[in-house]
């Protein structure tokens, strides 16, 4: 009986309606019935949904089973190690160390180490003692030839994530987070908000197509508002985006309804319009204009380490790059490699699945480039895209890159339970939302504490892993001592993979 819902409040509506006369006393299942019987007349007349109409009230359940059903598949379902897009054994060793708490492994891994992909590194008969592990120094000078005020970054830093895209709160917090653990924070496209200067947490100011923060009138580049800005102190490096992992060639809107007065006043726009980040630049044309770009806003900063950063697309264009960076004798501080398995808050599915090259195809083609054209030495290389532990950053590093970016996993030691809702402004922590009320339950003043942690724990567990393998520093890591199963019965190093290449050979 296709109407059996609302069959049954048409009954329990009449026997109470009858009872009304008899006793003269009016039951309090009355004031159920009566609504869910004028809800069921509804269902049965509109004419948006072909369920709820063929099953006033009952309908409505699979609208309530759809929202419910990541959760139940999270908490019911999942296993630690199927889990998308980041499994529960990760996000436990996350939230383990934020808290400080125990973060070791009962009864063995729960990976297959046979299976096809499963990766590792080989240990050395000689590890390095705790201390000499301990003394390990993990930071790297940002800043070429032509940089007045390099930087020493830490090798573990806060990826770019706007405030607008996350909260007021869980800005404040990565940043305090950044300033008690001494590392840097990105702040995305969206610019410098008065939540990243709060705390004085290093800051690496992204520059989007959208020129936030240092935007003209008519959506190009401003260099005054630029130099104002790049001149503060808490501002140690300029990234220019090219394009991201989650949505790489692909522009955004930040809609009228989400662009309050407070983001807004961040990004230098009109409140309370719609405003457009197109897919390219207007402050200049191609890779030739890229490089003066870039040598512009290392002046205008006061000599502030500049970088660019991309999901690496057409090898052809970073090569391109490459021999322009030799012609002009110019090359950025850093370029960052974002992979396409970056997160974002939303994205066109298409972008995300099927649109970019992942992180370690990226990061191979650009190092083997710069190393062919001669340029490796003379630019740091910074990798993103789901990077989460210690051998993530090891793994990295070990194919060329010098330093990490990680947003999901900082945000995970903000709280976030991978509720998959970014996109909704419903995020139940209050990390991605802009609801005051959601907000209001992320309290700085504890949150900091874990993202400060997690940084610790997981650069202390590059230490380690350094350590164990006899290295006293990751400049020391190169393909060789990374392993990749590539069958039941095969196993081969990434420099059996993907051959180092000869530096200069293409001079």
């Amino acid at each position: 009986m296709r109407r059996q819902f609302l069959t049954a409040s048409l009954i329990i509506f009449m026997v109470q309606f009858g009872l009304l006369f008899v006793t003269q006393s009016m039951n309090w299942l009355f004031f159920i019935t009566v609504p869910l019987f004028i809800l069921g007349v509804y269902d049965m007349f509109q004419h948006h949904h072909t369920i709820i109409a063929n099953y006033p009230i009952g309908g409505r359940l699979r609208y309530v089973m759809e929202v419910l059903r990541p959760k139940i598949y999270q908490y019911f379902i999942e296993s630690d190690t199927d889990g998308t897009p980041i499994s529960r054994i990760y996000r436990s060793v996350v939230y383990q160390r934020a808290k400080d708490t125990l973060s070791t492994t009962p009864f063995g891994t729960q990976l297959d180490v046979y299976e096809t992909g499963y990766e590792w590194i080989n240990h050395s008969m000689n590890p390095l003692n705790p201390e000499e592990a301990h003394d390990i120094n993990l930071r790297i000078n940002v800043g070429g030839e032509n940089c007045k005020k390099p930087y020493s970054l830490s090798v573990f830093n806060i990826s770019a994530m706007s405030f607008g895209a996350l909260s007021s709160n869980a800005i404040m917090a990565l940043n305090r987070g950044a300033k008690l653990g001494g590392f840097a924070h990105n702040t995305g496209e969206g610019s410098i908000s008065e939540y990243h200067l709060r705390y004085g947490g290093d800051i690496i100011w992204q520059i989007g197509t959208g020129y936030f923060g240092c935007r003209a009138d008519d959506g190009g580049f401003d260099a005054d508002k630029f130099k104002e800005r790049a001149h503060l102190e808490s501002v140690k490096m300029i990234e220019i985006k090219l394009s991201q992992g989650a949505k790489p060639g692909h522009g955004g809107i930040l809609p009228a309804s989400k662009n309050t007065q407070e983001i807004a006043k961040a990004r230098g726009v009109k409140p309370h319009t719609e405003v457009d980040s197109p897919p390219r630049h207007r402050a200049f044309k191609g890779l030739d204009g890229l490089l003066d770009f870039i040598v512009k806003l290392r002046e205008l900063s006061g000599g502030k380490p500049v970088g660019i950063k991309l999901c690496v697309g057409i090898p052809e264009e970073f090569e391109e790059l490459c021999k322009l960076m030799n012609e002009k004798n110019i090359v950025p501080d850093f370029i960052t490699i974002d992979g396409g398995e970056g997160g974002t808050g939303a994205a066109p599915i298409e972008f995300s699945n099927s649109i970019g090259m992942s992180l370690r195809d990226g990061l191979i083609i650009a190092t083997d480039l710069l190393r062919e054209y001669g340029l490796r030495d003379k630019v740091k290389i910074l990798a993103s895209g789901k990077i989460l532990t210690g051998f993530d950053i090891i793994r990295c590093i070990s194919l060329g890159a010098d330093a990490c970016y990680s947003a999901r996993g900082m945000m995970l030691a903000l709280g976030c339970i991978q509720a998959l809702e970014c996109n909704k402004n419903t995020c139940p922590t209050g990390v991605a939302t802009q609801d005051k009320g959601l907000v209001r339950g992320l309290v700085v003043e504890d949150k900091y504490v874990r993202v400060a942690n997690y940084h610790r724990k997981t650069v202390e567990s590059v230490t380690e892993i350094l350590g164990a393998v006899g290295l006293h520093h990751t400049k020391e890591l190169n393909r060789n001592h990374v392993w990749r199963r590539v069958s039941p019965t095969i196993a081969r190093t990434y420099e059996q993979l993907f051959p180092t290449k000869v530096m200069g050979s293409k001079l």
